[in-house]
């Protein structure tokens, strides 16, 4: 499907509208000031059920990537449901001044196929455990897929719903890939682009979170039975914003980053 097809059911979907939302530090002030015009000038954001991500308490959400622009679009829609998001990305872009704000911000470098990958783990687990919202792209970057589906995810996910007690909330976004179009390249300043937004009832994992808590280290299995399950909702979601069904067969993700370990954490 074309990046600039408009899916029909989601044309009545509401447009953001105002909530209470969160005091923020100066760095996420910092961070607000340059995402908020940003999004205001790209995206026509449309937000479906914001309630079903709660108020309060951990929440890992689960997100597909369809552009290195739709974690801004992913960010407000989380600070208009009155919660701070905390990042899960690539840590090159932690660097100079940005990379300082980001940090103070309390984002989460991701330091994929080095020995400092556990620490990104880690920091997440420990935003969870505080009670905040992390967001997570079980991909590890923007999807491959011609037609934009979800690839193949890697395992860290699964690893953050088994090992914590936080909320799994699956989120589905469609549009921000009409604004810079990963595939090809390029870069299309519209103004006011649609961008849709399903957020999922949270995912029920208690069978795998029992089994993963009986004892023994987490097998390879079970990660791959949670991953599944999570982003079996996530494409669901994602077809019901398209109206159409996902197909059966599932995008293989980029070869493996040399040292790249399974159950690496995702990153945007």
């Amino acid at each position: 499907m074309s990046p600039d097809a408009v899916p029909g059911p989601g044309n009545t979907w509401p447009r953001r509208r105002w909530r209470p939302r969160p005091k923020l530090d100066w760095a996420l002030t910092m961070c607000l000031w340059v995402v908020w015009p940003v999004c205001a000038l790209l995206y026509d954001l449309r937000l479906r059920h914001a309630e079903r991500i709660p108020a309060q308490g951990g929440v890992l959400l689960v997100a597909n990537h369809v552009s290195v622009l739709d974690p801004l679009a992913c960010a407000m829609l989380v600070y208009d449901a009155g919660r701070v998001p905390r990042f899960l990305a690539k840590h090159a872009v932690f660097t100079g001044l940005a990379g300082t704000i980001l940090r103070s911000a309390g984002q989460i470098p991701v330091y994929r196929g080095t020995s400092a990958a556990q620490s990104s783990m880690n920091a997440a687990e420990e935003a969870l455990a505080a009670g905040e919202v992390v967001v997570i792209y079980p991909e590890g970057s923007v999807t491959r897929d011609p037609d934009w589906w979800p690839m193949e995810p890697r395992t860290g996910v699964a690893r953050l719903a088994l090992t914590t007690d936080a909320v799994v909330v699956p989120l589905a976004q469609w549009g921000p890939q009409r604004v810079h179009d990963y595939h090809a390249k390029k870069l299309h300043l519209r103004l006011r682009t649609r961008a849709d937004y399903l957020v999922g009832e949270p995912v029920d994992l208690s069978d795998l979170r029992a089994e993963a808590r009986s004892g023994g280290p987490l097998s390879s299995r079970l990660l791959h039975q949670t991953t599944d399950r999570l982003m079996g909702q996530v494409r669901a979601q994602l077809g019901e914003v398209r109206g159409t069904t996902p197909p059966a067969a599932i995008h293989p993700r980029p070869g493996r980053t040399p040292g790249d370990l399974p159950g690496a954490a995702g990153a945007a």
